[in-house]
């Protein structure tokens, strides 16, 4: 295999090195201008562990009008991500050996990041049976993390089942906090907005009371829960009491929570329709410190790629979800690095290192030094980017960002060793 050396990088921002790269591994921190091998300059650049997303809708099998395994990984390669976790709401849905298997051999043939499946909790997402964990857990995928995303699994005694089964193998249950009776047809957050624009409301304790009642069955049963797309303070201060008890809680929250408000639903463009739906700036200050602390564990983006028609349509009809993993980062540089919330280790550590624990994912996340596996982003914090819908990646084109200059691109990935994105572009 080639010998990579990226010279004159900064590793998590701090002193120049040529970074090198043979058969995969980093193989050397040499001073800058004495590595040899292939050389990509990198002069005032910042390199990262490779990104780490756990929770990407990739649509396929099923959806591939919206989104292909291999379209939504040249989506994740160029916004620096070096593995995703597949949610299961395909069709078929994922719950079962053979469809985790069949989206992990795609991915591993299209080879730009490290597909992970996520294995459905329940049948066919119906709530009422458990899916075939400990079949998808022992498969070819080695499935670790287990949702029903997009439906919260409302059943408190299959939540504890759930939970009890993947005890047994060390999994996770990842939920989708929300209170079926509490939202139906909900559209938007509910709030005095919501009663203004004549919309249904989406309360924030329909997540909060969902994710009070699953940490306390966590620690009943002594297993690991994963809150998905945490979007209220009231949900951060769960959290927080509930790791102050000790219960092995996790939790992610999306880069849309960290800088849109509700505030855009008022321009009845569906772009923003979104599950949980965007909060208020309170909650969006919350989930901001609460990232910085630690209290949430990680960034993930929860792309959800729709085609057109689904969202260009009336605000009702319109499907719920944006597109993420492209603009995640300056996401993250704008909301969090910017204003001084995170450092270069922060970034690190919430979108690579923890997102890699969280999954079970011992390849990624590892840190920059000889001998750890080269997954690796390089940044340019210096440039900007304007957002042109139609320029990503995606099949589809639902992002809340059109036209809007964020800070920071990415600007090289490696995946295992092998360059997937050079100067901004698919290798």
């Amino acid at each position: 295999m080639t010998t990579y050396v990226i010279k004159g990088v900064r590793p998590y921002g701090e002193d120049a090195v040529d970074l090198v790269i043979t058969d995969g591994v980093i193989t050397e921190l040499a001073p800058v201008g004495t590595g040899k091998g292939e050389v990509i300059d990198a002069d005032g650049l910042i390199a990262l562990p490779g990104f780490v997303d756990l929770h990407t809708h990739l649509r396929e099998p099923g959806r591939e009008d919206a989104e292909t395994i291999e379209s939504g990984s040249q989506a994740a390669a160029l916004g620096g991500y070096t593995c995703v976790h597949a949610m299961a709401n395909t069709d078929p849905v994922a719950d079962t050996a053979g469809v985790v298997e069949q989206v992990w051999r795609i991915g591993r043939e299209v080879g730009l990041v490290d597909v992970r499946p996520v294995g459905a909790v329940t049948v066919n997402l119906d709530g009422t049976h458990l899916a075939e964990i400990g079949a998808m857990a022992n498969s070819a995928a080695k499935v670790t993390v287990f949702s029903d995303d997009g439906k919260c699994v409302h059943d408190a005694l299959l939540m504890r089942r759930s939970l009890e089964y993947v005890k047994a193998f060390g999994g996770v249950v990842a939920q989708h906090a929300q209170e079926p009776r509490l939202t139906e047809n909900a559209q938007m957050n509910e709030s005095a907005l919501s009663g203004k624009l004549g919309m249904v409301g989406w309360p924030a304790v329909a997540e909060e009371a969902i994710i009070a009642r699953d940490v306390l069955l966590a620690e009943h049963v002594d297993s690991r829960l994963h809150a998905c797309h945490v979007s209220t303070a009231g949900s951060v201060e769960v959290i927080r009491w509930a790791k102050s008890r000790g219960i092995n809680v996790t939790a992610e929250v999306t880069p849309h929570h960290l800088i849109l408000t509700e505030d855009l639903v008022e321009t009845y463009n569906p772009v923003y329709k979104v599950n949980p739906p965007l909060r208020t700036q309170k909650d969006v200050l919350a989930l901001r410190q609460a990232l910085a602390d630690g209290t949430i564990d990680a960034l993930a983006t929860d792309h959800a790629p729709h085609p057109h028609e689904h969202k260009d349509c009336e605000w009702g009809a319109a499907a719920m979800g944006m597109l993420g993993l492209q603009t995640a980062f300056s996401v993250v540089m704008e909301t969090m690095v910017e204003p001084g919330l995170l450092d270069w280790r922060g970034v690190a550590e919430r979108m690579s290192v923890q997102p890699a624990r969280i999954g079970g994912v011992e390849s990624q996340g590892q840190p920059i030094k000889v001998g750890s596996i080269a997954n690796i982003v390089v940044i340019d914090p210096k440039a900007t980017w304007t957002v042109v819908p139609e320029a990503l990646a995606s099949k589809s084109s639902n992002t809340p960002y059109a036209e809007r200059t964020f800070p920071g691109t990415v600007v090289h990935t490696f995946y295992a060793g092998r360059p997937t994105v050079i100067g901004g572009v698919l290798a």
